[in-house]
C-alpha cells in the first residue's frame, strides 16, 4: 500500500515537472471580460495540453513589447495591435478570436443622432491607443469632424463609466457589452450610444502569438485549451462566471458576462470552430484601415491573421 502511495506521488511529480509553462498576457486588470481563458486554466484545460499558464495583466502597449521580446508567448488584445506591430516589421500573428464582432461604441447620457451630434463635445478615450482610439477617429472621419478643433478627445484611462457619470466627459468610447450595461445600472439612467460598426468595421479582440510561439505545437495546444475556455462560458455563463470569479472579484457582473457570450461564437464559427477568423470579416476589416491609409495598398488579411491553429471540432 505504502509503495502504491509512493509510486502516485512520484507519477504525479513527473506529470508535474512535464509541464511546460505558457505566459500569456490579457489586457489592463483582471476583469469578467477575459473569463474564458480564466475558465480554461481553473478546469484543467490548459492542464490536460500538458501546460502550465501565467497570465499577466497589463496595458497591451506594456504586454505587446514583452511578447515581441519573447517574455510573453501570447497576448490577448486587439486586431490593430497585431495589425500594425506586423506591419511594421514584427513576427506576430493574430490566431484566435475572443469576440467575432467589435463590440466599440461611443455613449452617453445625453441623447446623440449621429457621428454630427458630436461636435462641441468632449469624448473620453482611455488613450491613443487600440481599437477605441482607431475607431472614434474613423467615426469622426465619417462625420468630417477634425479631433481638436470640432470634438475633444480626452485620454481618461479606462474610467469611461465613472467620467460620463460625473459629467468630466460628454460622451467615452467603450464597449457596449460592459461599459453601457455598468453606466446604466449605476446611474439608473437611460444610455445613448452610436453605432461605429459602419463607419470602422473591425473585428474584435483575440490571442496574438509570435513567430517562436506559433512554431512547434504549443500554439495548438494554447488554442485549444482557450477554445475549449470559450465553449464553456458560452454554454453555461452563469457557471463560467462562478468558476472566474475568484480571478476577478467583485469588479465583474454576470449581466455583463451574458452580455459579451453572443459575440464569441457566429456563423462562420459555428460552422469552422468557436474562436475561428472570419475571412470575410477580415478582409472588410483590412480594406477599412487601407482605406484610411493606416496600412499600404497591397495589404491582405492573410497577411495578418491566420486559421491554421483553430480546431474544427470544438464548435
Amino acid at each position: 500500500m505504502k509503495r502504491a502511495f509512493l509510486l502516485l506521488l512520484g507519477l504525479l511529480a513527473t506529470s508535474a515537472s512535464a509541464q511546460r509553462t505558457v505566459n500569456i498576457g490579457l489586457g489592463y486588470n483582471p476583469d469578467v471580460q477575459f473569463t474564458p481563458f480564466y475558465v480554461a486554466d481553473k478546469l484543467g484545460y490548459f492542464g490536460a495540453e500538458g501546460l502550465k499558464v501565467n497570465y499577466q495583466h497589463g496595458y497591451v502597449s506594456q504586454l505587446l513589447p514583452l511578447l515581441l521580446q519573447g517574455k510573453l508567448d501570447f497576448v490577448v488584445g486587439d486586431p490593430e495591435d497585431a495589425i500594425f506591430a506586423r506591419n511594421q516589421g514584427a513576427d506576430v500573428r493574430y490566431v484566435m478570436t475572443m469576440y467575432q464582432k467589435n463590440p466599440v461604441t461611443v455613449f452617453s447620457l445625453s441623447p446623440l443622432s449621429g457621428a454630427a451630434s458630436l461636435k462641441g463635445k468632449s469624448v473620453g478615450i482611455p488613450g491613443p491607443f487600440g481599437s477605441s482610439y482607431h475607431a472614434i477617429q474613423a467615426l469622426l472621419d465619417s462625420a468630417d469632424l477634425t479631433e481638436g478643433r470640432d470634438v475633444r478627445l480626452n485620454s481618461i484611462g479606462f474610467t469611461q463609466v465613472d467620467a460620463v457619470r460625473a459629467g468630466r466627459v460628454d460622451a467615452a468610447v467603450g464597449y457596449s457589452n460592459n461599459d453601457v450595461l455598468q453606466l446604466a445600472r449605476t446611474s439608473g439612467k437611460r444610455v445613448y450610444t452610436l453605432d461605429i460598426g459602419g463607419a470602422y468595421p473591425m473585428v474584435g479582440v483575440g490571442l496574438i502569438g509570435t513567430g517562436k510561439s506559433l512554431s512547434g505545437d504549443l500554439a495548438k495546444k494554447v488554442v485549444r485549451a482557450s477554445q475549449r475556455g470559450l465553449k464553456f462560458t458560452v454554454a453555461d455563463p452563469a457557471r463560467a462566471f462562478k468558476v472566474a470569479q475568484p480571478v476577478f472579484g467583485a469588479s465583474g457582473s454576470l449581466d455583463v458576462l451574458k452580455a459579451s457570450t453572443p459575440l464569441m461564437t457566429g456563423a462562420y464559427s459555428r460552422a469552422n470552430g468557436i474562436g475561428a477568423m472570419d475571412p470575410a470579416a477580415w478582409t472588410k476589416a483590412v480594406a477599412a484601415l487601407v482605406k484610411q491609409g493606416k496600412l499600404p495598398a497591397g495589404a491582405k488579411a492573410t497577411d495578418y491573421y491566420t486559421n491554421a491553429f483553430i480546431s474544427k471540432t470544438l464548435k
